[in-house]
């Protein structure tokens, strides 16, 4: 059964745009981990100033073989003269789900 992990993020409007470009410049680094299912970077519309960044994972092990290795790694690196950039978000809170239906668009 799928999981799904919602990360919610707390970005002040003047990081908003240091935040995406992050995501951006690290587009395709999730996409070959095993059991990664999709991705999404949802910027708030209105009336809030909170992200979700949502992936979905063949299995929880998978999740955290991910969080383990590559996401660890990158979140580890520093920039040149060893200081890590600091995060765009003030505040992060991680949600977890189980798909327990799903449907897609009909075929015409």
């Amino acid at each position: 059964m799928s999981v799904v992990k919602i990360n919610v993020l707390t970005v002040p409007a003047e990081q908003r745009e240091v935040l995406e470009k992050r995501f951006a410049s690290r587009a395709h680094a999730v996409e070959g981990s095993d059991g990664f299912e999709w991705f999404e970077l949802l910027r708030p519309v209105e009336g809030t100033d909170t992200y979700l960044v949502y992936t979905r994972w063949r299995d929880e092990e998978s999740f955290r073989a991910w969080m383990e290795g590559p996401m660890k790694s990158a979140h580890q690196g520093g920039a040149e003269g060893g200081e890590r950039p600091r995060p765009a978000a003030s505040g992060s809170t991680l949600w977890s789900f189980e798909v327990v239906q799903q449907a897609g668009p009909k075929n015409a």
